[in-house]
């Protein structure tokens, strides 16, 4: 039986319902589970951590708005994290979880060998998380690390915090996505992120709604848009003191930069094409003894340098 999906919202749960929760997750018939809201008492929430442990077919953990809600209960989840190897996202937004509670939690974090994306939204956060937090962001050439990270809405977040993590983003060889909004970063912080954005090769999506920013943010961003090569692809500034006129020109240069990026890959693979049916050509006039070019001919020498650089471009599209 292929894995399948258990999503329940903000109900109670009773008895015979953990039970075939941890059923589930113990014969590997679960790929995402999440309990988002969920009501259930502290023996039923460490029955589902026990069989959690030892699910190897889960991949998706959501247990967010409340759900893991006490220091106890962190050091369950924490447990089960050491032994599980399969979880790749893991949700805990609007839990109570504090610096201490991810301190409790972060070296099973740190260890785990699958996990690409976590959500820490609304958890109550301050800098010593985000000293934690940048670990999960390792520098180029070290181990693995997320590749989707939501600090939404923690606004004990100091500037100072935020400086550490934007230096974790700009070395990470990982993330992808970063969301950040719904909190009080303001122009000085925005401008350190916009420096970890140009240094960055992989950062795609950056969430900036509702974080305080006004023109001169964006100014910053429309320059680093205009004038640095970067991986971004989105970047949302709505709900924020900044002119219609100046989103749109950042929004552009980014549609713009993807285009490009879509037609040289397109060009890419036409020019595959026409080397493939050049071989092919120069194949059947061998075969049929045909005229065809000799490799120590000039010419045959160039087309071969051609076809070199073009298999170096190709080589460098990631899969």
């Amino acid at each position: 039986m292929l894995p399948s999906s258990i999503q329940i919202s903000g109900e109670p749960l009773s008895g015979a319902e953990v039970r075939d929760i941890c059923r589930g997750l113990r014969d590997n018939a679960v790929r995402l589970l999440s309990l988002r809201g969920c009501r259930l008492c502290d023996r039923d929430f460490a029955r589902i951590c026990r069989a959690l442990a030892g699910a190897s077919a889960l991949a998706q953990l959501n247990l967010n708005l409340g759900v893991v809600s006490s220091p106890g209960r962190v050091k369950q989840l924490a447990e089960a994290l050491r032994v599980n190897r399969s979880v790749q996202s893991l949700f805990l937004h609007g839990s109570p979880l504090t610096d201490a509670g991810l301190a409790l939690l972060n070296p099973a974090l740190a260890l785990h060998p699958a996990l690409v994306a976590l959500d820490l939204g609304d958890c109550m956060l301050g800098d010593e998380a985000i000293n934690l937090i940048c670990g999960l962001l390792p520098p180029d050439g070290a181990k693995s690390g997320l590749k989707e990270l939501t600090l939404s809405a923690n606004p004990g977040i100091t500037p100072k915090g935020w400086s550490r993590l934007a230096i974790a983003v700009a070395h990470s060889s990982q993330v992808r996505v970063l969301n950040l909004d719904y909190n009080p970063l303001g122009d000085h912080v925005a401008g350190m992120l916009a420096v970890a954005v140009a240094s960055s090769r992989t950062l795609e999506v950056l969430d900036l709604e509702g974080t305080g920013l006004t023109n001169q943010s964006a100014q910053t961003l429309l320059d680093m848009v205009e004038n640095y090569p970067t991986a971004l692809r989105s970047l949302v500034l709505t709900e924020n003191s900044i002119s219609p006129e100046l989103q749109q020109q950042i929004c552009d240069l980014l549609s713009e930069g993807e285009e490009e990026e879509e037609a040289a890959a397109a060009g890419d693979g036409s020019r595959a094409q026409d080397r493939n049916r050049n071989r092919d050509g120069e194949l059947d006039a061998r075969q049929r003894g045909g005229p065809w070019i000799c490799p120590g001919d000039p010419g045959s020498q160039m087309v071969l340098m051609t076809s070199g650089l073009g298999d170096s471009l190709l080589a460098e599209t990631e899969m």
